[in-house]
């Protein structure tokens, strides 16, 4: 299985141990709400564990794959339905990938804003009450 693969798999089985093992220890993650971006293996799993618990009925529907640009990382965008606090969302996670396959960057995009906005809400508290990664 490709690490592409293996990270799919890792979020629809919700298993954040094999989610960790996909991501580099220097992974970004951009925040469709955040201005700044999550840096490092440590703070993107415990934003992830966040979202793990936060997304209801969470699925893939849509897998892109396209052609890789001269220069650019491999790159995938996984298209996901889910429900926030029972509002209905629509995203896309575009995952890079370095040489070792594991994933360097992710950015989240969501829509419609009501959920975005939700998202924001509930995702914020429970950062707070969580605290900064260990």
């Amino acid at each position: 299985m490709t690490v592409p693969g293996t990270f799919r798999h890792a979020v629809e089985a919700k298993d954040l141990a094999a989610i960790t093992r996909a991501l580099d220890p220097d992974i970004e993650f951009l925040s469709p709400v955040m201005a700044k971006p999550y840096r490092g293996r440590d703070a993107v799993t415990a934003l992830l564990r966040v979202l793990l618990e936060v997304f209801e009925d969470f699925r893939y529907t849509d897998e892109l794959v396209g052609v890789v640009a001269e220069g650019s990382a491999p790159s995938r965008a996984l298209v996901f339905s889910a429900r926030v606090r029972g509002t209905s969302v629509q995203g896309l996670d575009l995952l890079r990938f370095g040489e070792g396959g594991l994933v360097t960057g992710l950015t989240v995009m969501v829509r419609p804003l009501p959920a975005a906005m939700t998202l924001a809400r509930v995702v914020g508290r429970r950062m707070e009450e969580t605290g900064p990664p260990a």
